[in-house]
């Protein structure tokens, strides 16, 4: 049997030593590419989310816009077919007519327009829970996974100093002089 001097011993713990270091590392290294992995999925989804959404949002704002516009427009003529209607005393049971319906269709257009946007708005929204969704479960994975590796690794750590706290407990005692009474 080899003798177990203190060198030998200590060349011991430095081999274990070096070697729990470096499977930490592996590990440390494997998470963090995960991590990478998983944060460059989830910047593409932000991306195609957002490109998917922002030109209906756009689109939706250039429509209100027009939709003032056509309003304003419409005010307009209105007042002016008011003007022409005091000139033109034969004709305003015709007149009349025609713009009624051109102001029932342009009350339809406002209210379709309306409950478009708030449709829109109302997608907008739920996306955006959507994402707020996905961005907790992946910080929740992630901390599941950290205490996951945390007590992976511990453990087996812990467990591996205790049977070397043991064993050179046995050695010691091994190596002192038996005393002679």
């Amino acid at each position: 049997m080899p003798k177990l001097d203190h060198e030998t011993i200590l060349l011991a713990f430095a081999v274990v030593t070096g070697l729990a270091i470096f499977f930490q590392t592996v590990l440390l290294l494997a998470i963090t590419f995960a991590v990478r992995k998983t944060a460059r999925v989830l910047r593409e989804d932000v991306e195609t989310l957002r490109s998917a959404v922002m030109p209906v949002v756009y689109d939706t704002r250039d429509l209100m816009a027009n939709s003032q516009i056509v309003l304003s427009n419409t005010q307009e003529f209105i007042s002016e077919a008011q003007g022409l209607l005091s000139r033109v005393a034969p004709k305003i049971e015709a007149a009349t007519g025609e713009l009624a319906e051109i102001a029932q269709g342009l009350r339809m257009q406002t209210d379709e327009m309306q409950s478009a946007a708030l449709e829109i708005v109302g997608r907008v929204r739920q996306q955006g829970n959507r994402l707020d969704e996905m961005c907790t479960n992946l910080l929740d994975s992630l901390d599941s996974a950290g205490g996951f590796v945390a007590n992976a690794v511990g453990a087996p750590v812990r467990q591996l100093s205790r049977i070397m706290g043991t064993v050179k407990a046995v050695v010691e005692s091994l190596a002192k002089p038996v005393a002679r009474q």
